[in-house]
């Protein structure tokens, strides 16, 4: 999957490049970029705990092999780590309608407590069953299968703050130059397959970003 020229140039101008000079790969393509700098880097919280921001997409193939692996260095790190996940939406790219409904899809399980649950059964469905989560009516369903209540599914769903989060997504994705997924930003450096040398090696060169801070 190839990114189009609209998400080409964002990204190129995001990084002070003309248009054209940089090169975005697609999200299922693994890339350089691991432990660079970038902007708008994580914070520490009050209580001291570092943020990792990972950048995904339920219809990537190499963030749901990352989920797991993911799901465990978070267990790991509880203490002092903080996990977050942004929606990876390509602005102008051939499957950003689909990633903006799966950017809802998320927002509205984030909304209602329900992302440490049901994360990992939203990949399976996705990638695994072919299932139209982009859309309210398929997420709405899926949803009641996972024992989602359907009223409050379909209101958080609706919700101005989803609305605001899911119009957030592409500008984020932009701002912080992201252009693999996974991605995952600790402090102020990154890793993803391409610079760790596969997905399985992530969790290693996320811990050598969090004992570097």
């Amino acid at each position: 999957m190839k990114l189009l020229r609209t998400a080409t140039a964002l990204l190129a101008l995001t990084a002070g490049l003309a248009p054209g000079t940089a090169a975005a790969a697609a999200p299922d393509t693994p890339r350089d970029g691991a432990h660079a700098l970038h902007p708008g880097h994580p914070q520490r919280t009050a209580a001291q705990h570092q943020e990792a921001v990972e950048f995904f997409w339920y219809g990537c193939k190499h963030c749901a092999l990352f989920e797991e692996p993911l799901e465990r260095w978070a267990a790991r790190h509880s203490a002092d780590v903080l996990l977050r996940r942004v929606p990876a939406v390509w602005p102008g790219g051939p499957d950003e309608q689909r990633q903006l409904g799966h950017a809802r899809l998320y927002y509205t399980l984030e909304r209602l407590g329900e992302v440490d649950r049901l994360q990992a059964a939203a990949f399976r469905a996705v990638r695994e069953r072919r299932a139209d989560l982009a859309t309210e009516s398929g997420a709405e369903a899926w949803a009641l299968t996972q024992g989602v209540d359907t009223a409050a599914f379909r209101a958080a769903y609706r919700s101005a703050e989803v609305d605001r989060l899911v119009a957030d997504a592409p500008e984020q994705l932009v701002r912080n130059r992201i252009t693999e997924i996974p991605t995952v930003l600790i402090g102020s450096g990154r890793t993803s397959p391409t610079g760790a040398g596969g997905v399985e090696r992530m969790p290693d060169a996320m811990d050598g970003l969090v004992e570097h801070r």
